[in-house]
């Protein structure tokens, strides 16, 4: 297998299936402008109906935001509605200002833009976004417990640190965090460990009893383009295709077969 020297500029390896993936969750947004009637009940019954045979369970959830203005703090409360299949792993969140998949059960690239696109068709008809704000795709990777003890073997010597160094049996917390340009599009790649039951996003990464290192990858655009499910589903692709790019730069050959692959 050619290792991967540049994985911005690398085409995409052919994805190796791993039995036992360390994938903790991949999410994909679509930010838009605010459409408020998202908030209603009655506005959103169309658009669930549309996905409801795959993500039958509703469980709608209420966020308070806090605005700071220049006189006193104004909390602003919004509905977010959450649609989840039956096994509660793949789940589907929209709110007045974006649209989410995302899942703790990744199987494949094709499975999980053929979801996205079913979501985004959906909310084409029955929500009528105009723009896409932001268009992001995020997979967080982690190993846990004695298997960081072996990170000099699983991951290349750039993201391993001062974990391989005498030092590194010591520390407790660190992480990366590293900014890089693909075209006009951004990708966010954090590394590190953590101790035990802490977490760096308690949104998308439930903190676990062992001491664990995490490769959270999340590459995205801020520019604005109209909102085409066609677009949408062919950059979340090209995004997701990237990502695993920069995954597979990242870990060795090792890494693959202690998590069931076969490179």
């Amino acid at each position: 297998m050619d290792p991967i020297l540049d994985p911005v500029t690398a085409t995409p390896p052919a994805e190796v299936s791993l039995n036992n993936a360390p994938l903790v969750r991949v999410i994909a947004q679509v930010r838009f402008p605010m459409v408020a009637a998202i908030g209603q009940q009655k506005f959103i019954a169309p658009f669930q109906e549309a996905i409801r045979k795959k993500y039958p369970v509703l469980r709608p959830e209420h966020t308070q935001n806090i605005i700071l203005n220049p006189g006193a703090p104004e909390v602003k409360t919004q509905t977010v509605w959450r649609f989840l299949d039956v096994s509660a792993n793949w789940r589907v969140s929209l709110a007045p200002d974006f649209l989410a998949l995302e899942t703790s059960k990744y199987t494949n690239r094709t499975d999980f833009i053929d979801r996205l696109n079913h979501v985004v068709s959906a909310a084409k008809e029955h929500v009528e976004p105009s723009l896409v704000d932001r268009l992001g795709v995020r997979y967080i990777n982690r190993i846990s417990g004695e298997e960081v003890n072996d990170i000099a073997s699983l991951v290349r010597s750039e993201l391993t640190g001062v974990l391989t160094t005498p030092l590194g049996g010591h520390v407790e917390h660190v992480l990366s965090e590293t900014m890089i340009r693909v075209d006009n599009n951004q990708v966010m790649a954090r590394w590190g460990c953590v101790p035990p039951k802490v977490t760096v996003d308690p949104t998308a990464i439930e903190p676990v009893d062992d001491r664990s290192w995490i490769l959270d990858v999340d590459m995205f655009t801020a520019t604005p383009f109209a909102f085409e499910v066609e677009r949408i589903s062919n950059d979340a692709l090209s995004f997701a295709s990237r990502v695993y790019t920069f995954f597979r730069w990242a870990v060795t050959e090792e890494f693959l077969r202690r998590h069931g692959g076969n490179p």
